[in-house]
């Protein structure tokens, strides 16, 4: 018996070193390749780049300025700029500065449109795609990245421009805010309908339900529905759950019907999480309850939920790591188009989302989806910590 119990010990022990070792390894290689690319400015710009075509204002002419930083600078139009790469792997010529003094910052809206002729600002950041110039000779050039020019060639051609005719530009881009705000609605929505329901159905399978044919065939029921692969949920919120979503507006893919199909994934996670926790609250304590006049309903309202508090929010914890990280459901749900601001009643991309798309392009983009792995990664980390701190506020000691 020793000599079998040591042999299990080491089994249990290697297989939690193997466990532990291969988390590791993803972590390490997760944020050895993401870390680098995080930003605040990925947290709060857009994912598509804004173009612009401008054009500087009259009675604004090219002067002589000055920039005491070890970067391509034209003193002739007082800006500077830096080569980079975007999130997306393309070379750039980034604006790294402009002089307040500069007749770059009096620019007009030349895009036909309700903002014609409108004020633009050339912001830090701003990736320079063409320029349009006038040279010494009185020759119309262009100049930028589309004539593949670096920040050093664009900076000294600049300098050797007589007038500015126009200049294309587009903003940074590359950013994850519409998808963290689709992420967040979608979380909100699946809760909404599957905690109650799971716990309204937890509480009857556990306290009401009798021991006969129909609650056998539900717990199974139950149980399959946990094994079901996600992408056979989608394909059901496709056909029998979007007649539903367009009463309420959603006329294709959209956030709502991602909701709807989540709330259904859910519920197997939250009715079992919350039927253990029933399970291991006393009798004791609903035999006290009864005995001193309180319904059955009362009961469980009052003695039986506060004392499992803990086993809900697992539950609760498991399902948004589950929301956060599911894409095969969401792909036919949601859609796969990248907003910018998305809305309930349209197509959107969650997180999870957004990596399948990056990654299943013809140039993957490791990066990006480590990157943005790390923000998924630490979202869970601090809705664990929020759940620990509520749970420990709420739990009562009998």
């Amino acid at each position: 018996m020793k000599i079998k119990d040591k042999i299990y010990n080491g089994l249990t022990y290697l297989s939690a070193i193997i466990g532990c070792l291969v988390l590791l390894s993803i972590l390490v290689y997760v944020f050895g390749k993401g870390f680098s690319t995080l930003s605040i400015d990925m947290l709060k710009d857009d994912y598509w780049s804004k173009n612009y075509l401008v054009q500087i204002e009259e009675n604004n002419e090219a002067g002589n300025y000055s920039y005491d930083q070890d970067l391509p600078f034209s003193s002739k139009w007082g800006i500077a700029f830096s080569d980079g790469v975007t999130s997306q792997k393309e070379k750039v010529i980034t604006v790294e500065y402009i002089d307040p003094s500069s007749p770059l910052n009096s620019l007009l809206n030349m895009t036909s449109g309700a903002q014609y002729l409108s004020k633009v600002e050339l912001h830090p950041g701003s990736m320079i795609e063409k320029i349009e110039y006038v040279d010494s000779n009185g020759t119309i050039k262009l100049a930028g990245k589309i004539m593949k020019m670096d920040a050093q060639t664009l900076a000294d051609t600049l300098d050797d421009a007589q007038s500015i005719n126009s200049i294309y530009f587009k903003t940074t881009g590359g950013g994850i805010r519409g998808s963290l705000i689709a992420t967040l609605y979608l979380i909100l929505i699946s809760l909404a309908l599957a905690l109650p329901l799971g716990i309204a159905a937890a509480i009857y399978l556990q306290e009401y339900a009798k021991k006969n044919l129909i609650n056998r065939l539900i717990r199974q029921g139950i149980e399959t529905l946990t094994g079901v692969p996600s992408i056979v949920y989608g394909l059901m919120g496709v056909t029998v759950l979007f007649p539903i979503t367009t009463i309420f507006g959603a006329t294709g893919t959209s956030i709502l019907l991602g909701g709807l199909t989540m709330a259904i994934i859910l519920l197997p996670t939250i009715i079992k999480s919350v039927e253990e926790a029933l399970i291991v609250v006393p009798q004791s304590l609903q035999d006290a309850s009864l005995s001193l006049g309180a319904t059955k309903a009362q009961t469980i309202l009052k003695v039986v939920l506060p004392c499992c508090i803990n086993g809900i929010l697992t539950g609760v914890l498991l399902s948004i790591g589950r929301v956060i990280g599911e894409s095969a459901a969401l792909i036919y749900t949601m859609g796969t188009f990248i907003s910018d601001n998305p809305t309930i009643n349209g197509s959107a991309t969650s997180l999870s989302l957004m990596i399948w798309s990056f990654m299943s392009s013809e140039q993957p983009n490791f990066e990006l989806a480590c990157a943005i792995s790390i923000i998924i990664l630490a979202i869970v980390l601090v809705l664990n910590i929020i759940v620990k701190i509520i749970g420990k506020k709420l739990d009562r000691s009998y």
